[in-house]
């Protein structure tokens, strides 16, 4: 397949050149469709751009937006961040002070199979003590 080391090397940077162009495509795509301020029709001309004319496109993607890439990938980050702990806080989190709520949460943990029988009496009892 390869005739000398001058091939290998070629093909090896060919493969090189590959691998950035699809590194680059990822987060220039996923950069794209994570832009609030761009419409349909606007994400739908660059995703052609930057596909049809692979390097030229991600290069005039870079130079017109890529300023608020990194200010799009935080602005990600903070919502995901941000509803992970609010689910984490409406699972974790017993019903405030309602007895009754408590108890009915322990009963589902129970019935999972998450809790002993002991465990939710002693849920039971520390709910119906408050």
């Amino acid at each position: 397949m390869f005739n000398d080391n001058g091939s290998f090397l070629l093909a090896l940077f060919e493969f090189f050149l590959f691998f950035a162009w699809f590194m680059c495509l990822y987060w220039v795509l996923s950069d794209i469709f994570r832009s609030k301020d761009l419409g349909g029709g606007m994400k739908t001309l660059w995703v052609i751009f930057v596909i049809v004319i692979p390097w030229l496109g991600i290069l005039v993607y870079l130079i017109a937006r890529g300023h608020g890439m990194h200010e799009r990938q935080l602005e990600q980050a903070k919502e995901i961040q941000a509803a992970q702990a609010e689910y984490i806080k409406s699972v974790a989190a017993p019903s405030s002070g309602d007895p009754a709520g408590q108890i009915a949460n322990a009963k589902g943990l129970l019935d999972s199979g998450a809790i002993t029988q002991a465990e939710f009496d002693q849920i039971k009892a520390k709910a119906l003590a408050s």
